[in-house]
């Protein structure tokens, strides 16, 4: 069986790169002539693929990534994307040095940390001062930014920008966002007192699209590089999706009126029915949430969950469709935007991109033509160490 068939044999993932470059210039075309764009690819891409995706957006023209932790800073370096990379988390002080080598910058997310600063390791740093001003989740409380920014050392560290995080950006009201970037203001001619090149930047995808003056220097694009607008208000520029999760029949059964299906026999068909099964579950990511709730589109039209989603598969009332065995079915995306299916989840766009499994294939399309695959690879555990530093994931095969 070929790599591609192998991929679309279960469940898939499929992961439209020129999507992303797309979304990447529908944004860029709104924002302030000398307004950046970092295009967000921590949690691996929100479930896309994180090197995939960074050589997309940059070839599309973002101006650098953004990542959560060090190790995914190291992924990227390590895969040869070589744009600037903001680690925008708080990291360990023995990563300090390998951050560093690995000519990437760094967030001071709280006063305690500026003495791991003043170390021989840390010179050479470049760093991002984060400000909390209402998100109350991270950052250099308002009150002492100007002390920190004081303390750190030019002549080992750079402070390359100041930022912060809005709380209510994807809200109508602008009054919370509003206090925020006030509460910035002040924060940042402190911090510009000592580092007056210092960047500012507090946009993530909703304030870029919804809050004009919110773009200052720099804009960070997460879910709306993916293709979902922030907020149901948010709509313009038109965004195209990224990602569509597909699976392939796995069983097809004609049964009769009051046939239990799944666990628990939650669901008990209301007359007779074909019952499909499909090869996708919560352990690809799939929420349990939407049993009994969610749709599939299947065979031209969308098919009820019957009963719990398991582990592995989830089963279909498919009615009186006429539904082949290895037909393929649309988990989410297209007529199911991500968003919608999230929402009867109970949740965001955010989370079920985040949860789609690691067993689960990123097929990814040029051109609408497949240019790589990425695949889990089947791996025991070993000891910590050397070892330890070993991807999970083998490396994306690319088509010719």
């Amino acid at each position: 069986m070929s790599d591609l068939a192998l991929a679309r044999s279960r469940t898939w993932a499929t992961v439209d790169l020129d999507a992303v470059a797309h979304n990447v210039g529908a944004i860029r075309a709104r924002l302030p002539v000398g307004t950046t764009v970092m295009a967000v690819v921590k949690a691996d891409a929100y479930g896309h693929g994180a090197v995939e995706v960074s050589h997309a957006a940059i070839d599309a023209g973002a101006d650098s990534l953004g990542v959560a932790t060090a190790d995914e800073a190291v992924e990227l370096r390590s895969a040869g994307v070589r744009a600037p990379v903001l680690i925008l988390g708080p990291i360990p002080d023995a990563l300090i040095r390998q951050v560093i080598e690995a000519d990437c910058a760094f967030t001071i997310a709280d006063e305690s940390f500026v003495p791991a600063l003043r170390r021989d390791v840390a010179a050479g740093a470049r760093v991002h001062l984060k400000v909390d001003t209402g998100m109350t989740r991270l950052g250099v409380a308002t009150d002492a930014v100007a002390s920190v920014a004081q303390a750190i050392d030019p002549t080992r560290v750079t402070v390359e920008g100041v930022f912060t995080h809005l709380a209510c950006a994807d809200d109508p009201d602008p009054t919370m966002t509003r206090r925020q970037l006030e509460a910035f203001e002040a924060a940042v001619r402190a911090v510009r007192a000592r580092w007056p090149h210092a960047r500012r930047h507090a946009a993530a995808s909703a304030a870029a699209l919804g809050i004009a003056d919110a773009a200052l220097d720099m804009v960070r694009i997460g879910i709306a590089l993916y293709g979902v607008a922030p907020a149901p208000h948010l709509t313009d520029p038109p965004l195209r999706a990224v990602m569509t999760m597909s699976s392939r029949v796995a069983r097809v059964r004609r049964v009769g009126r009051g046939t239990p299906v799944s666990y628990g026999a939650t669901y008990r068909v209301p007359q007779d029915t074909t019952i499909v099964t499909v090869p996708v579950g919560y352990a690809d990511g799939y929420p349990r949430a939407l049993s009994g709730v969610g749709r599939m589109l299947i065979a031209g039209r969308q098919a009820p969950i019957a009963g719990r989603v398991c582990m592995d598969y989830t089963m279909l009332d498919a009615g009186d469709a006429q539904v082949r065995d290895d037909e393929v079915v649309t988990v989410f995306g297209g007529e199911l935007p991500a968003a919608a299916v999230a929402e009867t989840a109970g949740t965001i766009a955010y989370e079920l991109f985040c949860r789609v499994g690691r067993r689960v294939p990123r097929l990814y399309l040029r051109g609408g033509q497949p240019v790589a695959l990425r695949v889990a690879a089947v791996s025991s555990a070993q000891p910590l160490g050397a070892a330890a530093a070993a991807t999970t994931e083998a490396p994306s095969r690319r088509f010719r």
